[in-house]
């Protein structure tokens, strides 16, 4: 693919979910990210699983170097100053106060190059009631009011994996682009700053226009009543989702591979309105039909008819999909680790028709530390995304 940012230079102090992901993005779309550890421990998200090299820190540290400073000590200090008067983008995700105790406060950095992006990702911001609290994932989803859209409230318990954090990284690399390109015109730097709040709230906005325009207060079922989706479970145990969405060709698709012409003459599943208001009724009359044939028979069926849906499937079965393979979502690299291949999720981005098919796997801790001469070091092919 082409590396559209290949000639950008970023110093990642990220650790964690949110500032690594957003040198991630970068790093995808060719940007050389130099990823700033602490020796010895590095990134607190190595060592959950693994010898410092666990499956959570593989996920968002890819296309990447590792270098280990302790910007409290004189000399690392100088080196790491070094390396920010060529970066164009620093990025970090501490604690407000935290990057200013360790040498990399805004007004230091930017002092020591004016064209620089300095990216700054907290919890709640930098100041304000909240702005020493931690943060973590569920934290900001239940602050946004997005973990209340989220949790059955028959079942109460946190699902799904951490949308706040990835999310909050990729509203970073949105910020650090547009950013980017004012600099193209003026050449002067930015103070860029998101907390997690801010980003899901703002990823919320559904709900709150629902609230400002309609004084609607929705619930995790109003949007797939609304759009008219279900979960089903077939005679084999595996499953089936359904959007169904306002178009009456696909629910008469749908009542010819049931079998069921005779659906609509049910008055409470007539007209779309009245399948909105009756869809506990309907995921009733549905769960027993689709219990009647496997996953395989009802797939064929709904393309046969085109009704939109998709096999619900588990982690392991993504890859073997053919529209998947098609696509060359899932690519390698040779790992660090011996006797070992990094596998990922390649970038979704295509430019002019090409895919990203390149990757580099996570670095080991410090692992190109030998390359740090004066000044930025230069990357080899190899590690070239």
């Amino acid at each position: 693919m082409a590396q559209v940012l290949s000639e950008l230079k970023v110093l990642e102090h990220g650790t964690f979910i949110t500032g690594p992901a957003a040198g991630m993005l970068l790093a995808d779309l060719g940007a050389d990210v130099l990823k700033v550890e602490l020796p010895g421990t590095g990134d607190p998200f190595r060592a959950f699983k693994g010898e410092l090299y666990s499956p959570h820190f593989q996920t968002y540290n890819r296309n990447k170097r590792s270098i280990t400073l302790n910007t409290k000590d004189k000399a690392d200090l100088a080196r790491f100053d070094e390396l920010v008067a060529e970066a164009d983008v620093y990025i970090q995700n501490f604690r407000p106060g935290v990057a200013e105790n360790i040498g990399a406060g805004y007004e230091r950095l930017k002092a020591l190059n004016p064209k620089l992006i300095y990216c700054a990702i907290s919890g709640f911001g930098r100041d304000g009631p909240y702005s020493d609290r931690p943060s973590y994932d569920s934290v900001a989803q239940a602050a946004s009011g997005f973990l209340r859209l989220l949790v059955n409230p028959n079942d109460p318990r946190v699902v799904g994996p951490a949308l706040a954090d990835a999310l909050t990284g990729f509203y970073a690399a949105y910020g650090i682009q547009g950013a980017l390109f004012e600099r193209s015109r003026t050449g002067q730097g930015r103070l860029v700053e998101v907390s997690m709040l801010e980003a899901m709230t703002h990823f919320n906005l559904d709900a709150f226009t629902h609230l400002f325009s309609a004084d609607e207060v929705v619930g995790p079922f109003s949007r797939p009543r609304v759009s008219q989706s279900y979960v089903l479970e077939c005679e084999d145990g595996h499953w089936v989702a359904l959007h169904m969405s306002s178009p009456p060709k696909f629910w008469e698709g749908l009542a010819r591979a049931m079998e069921r012409p005779d659906i609509f003459q049910d008055p409470r599943f007539a007209t779309r309105e009245a399948r909105i208001g009756n869809q506990e009724a309907m995921i009733e009359v549905l769960s027993a039909i689709f219990k009647t044939r496997k996953r395989v028979e009802w797939c064929n069926r709904l393309v046969a008819e085109d009704v939109p849906h998709a096999p619900m499937y588990n982690t392991p079965e993504v890859p073997e999909d053919p529209q998947v393979k098609h696509l060359q979502l899932f690519v390698e690299a040779p790992s660090p680790l011996p006797n070992t291949t990094f596998k990922t999720v390649r970038s979704p981005v295509s430019y002019d028709g090409e895919r990203s098919l390149e990757v580099t796997a996570p670095p080991l801790l410090g692992q190109h530390n030998a390359q740090m001469t004066k000044g930025w070091p230069a990357r080899s092919t190899k590690e070239s995304t």
